[in-house]
């Protein structure tokens, strides 16, 4: 009778390990792994941009964004939460340009300008870091620019359509001398949203060296359609 019952036993236990056999056969007999979904950012295609290894001034918004509706009117929209499955903007996707300025109270307002030359639609989202740089090792100088407002909804910039940020260039006479510290600019670095590859563009002018500013000499404001009407 003993017998008989271990018999039964080892029958049950036979049975239970034939099935999970089974079971791991059926699912390719190897764990599953992390895989990558339709909404995975495609690799950056080839491009001639100035990319850092150590970002001073890279934004580090984490959202991942999604796609709007763009227009055919050469400006993209903003959308709502959507997919971003035809992937973020990068460095190589852009090309920077700034708007023509207006004063207010000592500060001088710009339109920063990423135009989409790739040849697919790509998504942007939020508040691009901008710095002053100099020397002939295109140093930063002073702080990167303030973050001023809300981040905005994505935008989905199609081949050719453009979209942009506000700028502020707070005038370095504002600030004490001693306290400024003023040296020669020679353009800015500007990194887009979510991306640490930088790019650069050309605005000769004078920026405060000095870190621990009583104010900003640079602010920004998040991306939104078009290019603002300058």
């Amino acid at each position: 009778m003993v017998r008989n019952r271990i018999s039964q036993v080892g029958l049950a236990v036979t049975a239970v390990a034939m099935a999970a056999v089974v079971s791991a056969c059926s699912q390719g007999g190897t764990p599953a792994g992390p895989t990558q979904g339709s909404g995975a950012v495609p690799p950056a295609p080839t491009g001639s941009v100035a990319a850092s290894a150590t970002p001073a001034s890279a934004t580090d918004d984490s959202s991942s964004g999604g796609t709007g509706s763009s227009g055919g009117t050469g400006q993209a929209t903003s959308g709502g939460s959507g997919s971003a499955g035809n992937g973020l903007c990068k460095s190589a996707d852009l090309k920077l340009s700034l708007g023509g300025g207006e004063g207010a109270a000592g500060t001088t307002y710009q339109s920063l300008i990423f135009t989409n030359t790739s040849g697919h639609s790509c998504v942007i989202q939020g508040f691009p870091g901008v710095s002053y740089v100099g020397g002939s090792d295109g140093h930063q100088i002073g702080p990167a620019a303030f973050r001023d407002g809300t981040k905005g909804a994505p935008v989905t910039l199609a081949t050719g359509q453009s979209a942009y940020a506000t700028v502020g260039f707070v005038d370095v006479q504002n600030f004490d001398t001693m306290t400024c510290q003023p040296q020669a600019v020679k353009g800015l670095r500007v990194y887009p949203p979510q991306e640490t590859a930088s790019m650069y563009i050309d605005d000769p002018t004078t920026g405060c060296g000095n870190n621990q500013l009583p104010g900003n000499q640079l602010t920004v404001n998040t991306i939104q359609p078009g290019t603002g009407g300058k």
